[in-house]
């Protein structure tokens, strides 16, 4: 997979390029997305709750949290507990108000932390959540590795992630779109441009389908499962650990 960053002509690493973008755009990362997608994220987390529901989870683990939408979602379902964990301490921030104004802090904890290193011991969650992150990490392979140590046996993973749509028409729409309107938009709001360039030059890179499943599949996880959704700007992913 090619490696793209959101500063190209920095040196730091995408680690620490990702987590200084979602730092610069933080305060306006709620509106953007709602405002950006059309509201049509809030449906395709919807997906992923419904799934985790039908598993029962007693606890869950949401990595790249973000302001902390899929956990929020997530307490719904009323699993015992809730982490979050992500490597932008400005999203975070934003996040912990969202949760206390919720009244979820008693069931929801959200903390810092690398996707690649998790401070969890090995087999600590029922499942584990990623929407839009995976994408982001730096080392693709160690972060399943570490979602699969950190899963409890026959527990799923269940993410959620940015595809390239199989339709050349739609593709071309989207294209435009996330290439042409997407960057400007996010550029006007949030003052960082490239935030908006790195995330259709990060789907285009992303190896999705069938094989990112073999990524998961590499990795250890077992009955892997996907489905695209919105004329397949959107793939959810299920695998189990055996």
């Amino acid at each position: 997979m090619e490696k793209v960053v959101p500063y190209s002509d920095s040196q730091a690493t995408k680690k620490e390029q990702v987590a200084l973008m979602f730092d610069n755009i933080s305060s306006k990362y709620d509106f953007l997305n709602r405002f950006l997608s059309l509201g049509v994220d809030k449906y395709w987390r919807r997906k992923v709750v419904k799934i985790l529901k039908s598993l029962k989870p007693d606890n869950v683990l949401d990595i790249a949290t973000g302001t902390g939408d899929l956990a929020i979602s997530i307490a719904k379902i009323k699993p015992k507990k809730i982490v979050g964990v992500d490597i932008s301490k400005g999203m975070l921030s934003l996040g912990v108000k969202k949760v206390q104004r919720k009244g979820l802090d008693n069931i929801i904890d959200l903390k810092y932390g690398d996707s690649e290193n998790l401070p969890f011991e090995t087999e600590s969650f029922s499942a584990v959540t990623v929407a839009f992150g995976v994408r982001n990490f730096e080392n693709l392979e160690k972060g399943i590795s570490e979602i699969f140590r950190v899963l409890k046996r026959e527990g799923k993973v269940i993410i959620l992630e940015f595809s390239n749509s199989n339709s050349s028409i739609m593709r071309k729409l989207f294209n435009f779109y996330f290439k042409k309107i997407l960057p400007k938009v996010g550029k006007i709001v949030s003052k960082d441009k490239s935030a908006y360039t790195y995330l259709p030059d990060s789907v285009e890179s992303f190896p999705s389908g069938k094989v990112f499943a073999e990524v998961l599949e590499k990795q250890g996880f077992k009955l892997i499962t996907w489905q695209s959704f919105t004329f397949g700007v959107s793939t959810i992913y299920v695998g189990s650990k055996p």
